[in-house]
C-alpha cells in the first residue's frame, strides 16, 4: 500500500485526488495548501486529513509520494524538498519554469533515490497513442513536418481572482507554460529532438492586465522536419487543440479524441480508439488515470517510468527555448 499525499489543492489536484482513491493499493493520507480551508474541503471531499503546510503534513505522515499541484514556481523547491527526503515525486506541469530551476531540478533527481514522475498526461491519450504507432510503423511514410494549434479562451477574472496566475515571476509565462504545453510537448514527441526554434509573444486581450504572454507562435526545425506552433487564450472558446502531422504518403490529424488519416487522393480514414471520459475538463485530455496509474506501477515493480526528467528534458528545453527566444528576440539553438 503506498501512502500519497498533495500538496495544492486547487483544480488539477482534485483529479490526482479521484486517481487515487480510485487506485488499489494507493491511499491519500493528507493534502496540503497555505490557504487551509481549500485544504479541509478536500480533505472532507475525499476523506483525508488537512494540513497548513507542506512541511507539517511530510513530517506526519511519512509518505511514499508527493504530489505535487501548486503554482508553478513552487514545483521545483517543493520537489526538492521530498526528493532530498527520498521521497517520490509526481509532479504537474511544468517542471521548471526558467533554465536555472531545470538545473536545480536535475541536481535533486540525481542526489536523491526516489523517482521523480511528470505529469504529460497527453502522452497517454488514445488518440495520439494511435497516431504515434502508425507513423512508427512506417505506413506514413517519411514525416515532413507538423504543426500545432492551441485555440483557448481565459478571461480577466481567470488571472484576476488569482494570486500567481498572470504575473512573470510565479507563472514563468501565459498560454505556452499553462495551457499550450502539452501540445508543444507532443510535437517534440513526434518529431524528435530540436536544432533551433524563433519565436515571438504578444499579448492581445488583456493588455496592461498581466505580465504574460496571450499569444505565443513559433517555427521550430527538427532536422529536416519543420514545425509550426501557434498558441492563444485570446479566442472565444476552449477549441480542442489540433496536431497536424506531414508525411510522405498521408497527412496524420490529432484532434482531441480522434485521429484521421488523409491521403493524397481525397480518401480520409478514421481508425477506432478507445475513448475514455476525463476526469477533469475536456480539454485536459483523457490521460491522467493511465498516466497516474503507469508511474505507480514503475514504483511497484523499481521499473522506469516512461515521463521521467531525462526523457522530457528535450521538451522541456524547447518550452523554456520558445520563451527566451521570444523575449530576447533571437534564435535559439539547442546543442
Amino acid at each position: 500500500m503506498k501512502r500519497a499525499v498533495i500538496v495544492g489543492c486547487g483544480n488539477i489536484a482534485a483529479v490526482h485526488a479521484a486517481v487515487l482513491t480510485a487506485q488499489k493499493d494507493t491511499e491519500l493520507v493528507g493534502v496540503a495548501d497555505i490557504h487551509f480551508e481549500k485544504a479541509q474541503d478536500y480533505a472532507e471531499r475525499f476523506h483525508t486529513k488537512p494540513y497548513a503546510s507542506l512541511e507539517e503534513m511530510i513530517e506526519k505522515e511519512q509518505p511514499d509520494v508527493l504530489h505535487v499541484c501548486t503554482p508553478h514556481y513552487l514545483h521545483v523547491p517543493m520537489t526538492q524538498y521530498a526528493l532530498e527526503r527520498d521521497i517520490n515525486v509526481f509532479m504537474e506541469k511544468p517542471p521548471a519554469i526558467s533554465f536555472a530551476q531545470l538545473d536545480q531540478l536535475k541536481q535533486a533527481v540525481y542526489a536523491s533515490k526516489a523517482k521523480l514522475g511528470l505529469c504529460y498526461q497527453n502522452r497517454y491519450n488514445p488518440s495520439y497513442r494511435a497516431a504515434k504507432e502508425f507513423i512508427a510503423s512506417g505506413a506514413a511514410g517519411k514525416v515532413l513536418g507538423a504543426r500545432g494549434l492551441v485555440t483557448w479562451n481565459r478571461p480577466a477574472p481567470y488571472y484576476t481572482q488569482s494570486e500567481w496566475r498572470g504575473k512573470l515571476a510565479t507563472e514563468g509565462g501565459g498560454v505556452l507554460i499553462n495551457q499550450a504545453v502539452h501540445t508543444l510537448d507532443l510535437l517534440s514527441d513526434l518529431l524528435g529532438r530540436p536544432d533551433w526554434i524563433d519565436a515571438s509573444l504578444s499579448n492581445h486581450h488583456l493588455k496592461g492586465l498581466i505580465e504574460v504572454e496571450d499569444t505565443l507562435e513559433a517555427y521550430i526545425r527538427f532536422g529536416e522536419k519543420v514545425a509550426c506552433f501557434y498558441a492563444t487564450n485570446a479566442y472565444c472558446a476552449d477549441v480542442p487543440p489540433l496536431i497536424e502531422i506531414s508525411c510522405e504518403k498521408v497527412t496524420v490529424r490529432i484532434e482531441d479524441l480522434d485521429v484521421s488519416y488523409r491521403y493524397p487522393d481525397g480518401t480520409i480514414t478514421k481508425p477506432e480508439v478507445e475513448r475514455p471520459v476525463p476526469i477533469g475538463k475536456s480539454y485536459w485530455g483523457s490521460g491522467h488515470t493511465a498516466c497516474i496509474g503507469d508511474f505507480y506501477k514503475a514504483l511497484e515493480n523499481n521499473t522506469d517510468f516512461a515521463l521521467e526528467l531525462p526523457v522530457l528534458e528535450n521538451s522541456i528545453r524547447l518550452m523554456l527555448g520558445a520563451y527566451e527566444s521570444a523575449r530576447e528576440h533571437h534564435v535559439v539553438e539547442f546543442s
